[in-house]
């Protein structure tokens, strides 16, 4: 009897010791690292695109810019709105917004340890995103998701209790992750205070047949693109560098069974990576350190180099990044966008004439980051400035009337040197400044054709740096802290 009882101590113990040192390793590998790889794009092979010409694809990107940055500054406006108690739902349902799909029926009833995933240029798809693989379920599905600080719903082409033809998804380019093979995929009830209050600014939808029934969304982006599914709690698995697996769980995702918009065309579906409580981003932050950055390659590169996205600290990520900057991250003033506080703008060291209230992010101007738009959208008072101070370098090649929407100044580029163009700088409040390379504003068109890479806004309105002019430079947004790092960088 005596011997049985030790033996259960025994047991006891080593399982207690077990328990212990596996909680020992979760939480050392919640300070390191994680690298996801941002995939070059001739890794997806997407024949089913066709090949538009490298002018048509500029054209679309641009097209998409000016709608999404319109939108924004929308969400500007209404924002006192929204400071009050209203939803973005409730916002844009007063304004004139109609849900597609209004009856619920798109639901279908170590500390140094880091990991990677692959993150990859859109350009070629005429959307100016970027694209990550991701494996989400149990077991693991692949997906590839559009990775946008713009958005903070994580949603998938997905079949939820499909049956017959139904489940054989869309075979003609997309993944359909099957959530019906997935143990850890649970629906959140469209009775719960999560789907009818929480998930408000989500787009959750108010039909709810019975208690039980899936959470419905109608969810809509800047550019007009828009998704309808159901919302559920899923797993994400990443890989870590030291060859073993970490998993997330609990994340919020869409289910979605339909979606629309050329620029959701690239991938399965978005990676949510916007300031909100129930994104990706904010969720996997909080497990490396409450920061998460990437660094972006020249988005039209042939060469086999990639751009990553990084959860937790870049020093246990094998980036080399030159000297750090930071400037004050401004959250919840744009939600789900991540803004600064911006003083002005130089050329060739001398500021520009802009008047303050450009800036200003307590009225209805202000700057903000975000990879999802491509080029650098300015509002008309620093725009005009910008464009007319660069115009002057360029006096000696020949202009070209070409059709690129907002993008009012192309040329011949034949010659051209980018030492022959003034630098520009972004000045930050605090001091900090951000001087991109020449090829981040002065951007290639077509063989033997250059623009300036901006675009103009309606002020008041917002400002935004766009992911071109990121480009070759590593981001890090500490959220934690409020600060959002920069630096030069080559991605490797």
């Amino acid at each position: 009897m005596v011997t049985c009882t030790r033996q259960g101590l025994f047991f006891l113990f080593i399982f207690i010791f077990i328990f212990i040192l596996s909680n020992s390793v979760e939480i050392l590998e919640g300070h390191g690292g994680l690298k996801l790889q941002l995939i070059h794009r001739h890794d997806l092979h997407l024949k089913w695109r066709g090949s538009a010409s490298p002018l048509e694809r500029l054209r679309q990107l641009v097209h998409s810019d000016t709608v999404r940055v319109r939108a924004i500054s929308r969400k500007m406006r209404w924002r006192k709105e929204g400071e009050m108690g209203v939803s973005r739902r409730k916002i844009q349902e007063k304004n004139g917004y109609e849900p597609a799909c209004n009856n619920g029926s798109s639901g279908g009833g170590g500390a140094s340890v880091s990991g990677e995933v692959p993150m990859h240029s859109g350009a070629d798809y005429g959307a100016g995103q970027y694209l990550v693989k991701l494996r989400v379920g149990s077991p693991a599905q692949k997906v590839v998701l559009i990775a946008d600080t713009g958005s903070d719903l994580t949603w998938i082409n997905c079949r939820y209790r499909c049956r017959g033809r139904r489940c054989s998804g869309d075979s003609t380019h997309h993944r359909v992750f099957r959530a019906d093979r997935s143990s850890s995929f649970t629906t959140v009830p469209c009775s719960s205070s999560i789907c009818k209050i929480d998930l408000a600014n989500l787009f959750s939808l108010a039909s709810c047949p019975s208690p039980l029934d899936p959470c419905t969304y109608d969810y809509r982006y800047s550019d007009g693109s828009a998704t309808m599914g159901l919302f559920a709690k899923e797993t994400v698995t990443f890989r870590l560098s030291n060859g073993r697996k970490r998993r997330v769980q609990n994340v919020l995702v869409g289910c979605s069974e339909s979606s629309l918009g050329q620029s959701l065309e690239a991938g399965d579906g978005v990676i949510g990576l916007g300031y909100s409580n129930y994104s990706l981003a904010l969720k996997t932050a909080h497990k490396f350190g409450g920061k998460f950055s990437y660094c972006l390659v020249d988005h039209l590169s042939p060469r086999n180099v990639s751009s990553y996205l990084i959860f937790g600290s870049h020093k246990h990520v094998n980036i080399s990044v030159m000297r750090m900057r930071y400037t004050e991250l401004v959250l919840g003033v744009i939600n789900p966008f991540y803004a600064v506080n911006i003083k002005g703008i130089s050329i060739g060291g001398s500021m520009l004439q802009i008047p303050a209230e450009t800036w200003n992010l307590n009225g209805t101007g202000g700057v903000i980051v975000d990879s999802g738009t491509s080029l650098t959208v300015l509002t008309q008072p620093a725009y005009h400035p910008v464009m007319a101070a660069l115009n002057g370098s360029l006096q000696a090649f020949q202009r070209l009337d070409l059709d690129i929407g907002p993008l009012e100044y192309c040329f011949n580029s034949t010659a051209f040197n980018d030492t022959l163009v003034p630098r520009l700088e972004f000045h930050f409040v605090d001091g900090a400044t951000f001087q991109p390379p020449v090829k981040s504003y002065v951007i290639d068109a077509a063989p033997g054709v250059k623009c300036l890479g901006f675009a103009p806004a309606a002020s008041p309105g917002a400002s935004v740096i766009g992911n071109i002019m990121q480009q070759n430079h590593f981001w890090e947004f500490d959220i934690a802290n409020s600060r959002l790092g920069f630096a030069t960088s080559s991605c490797i």
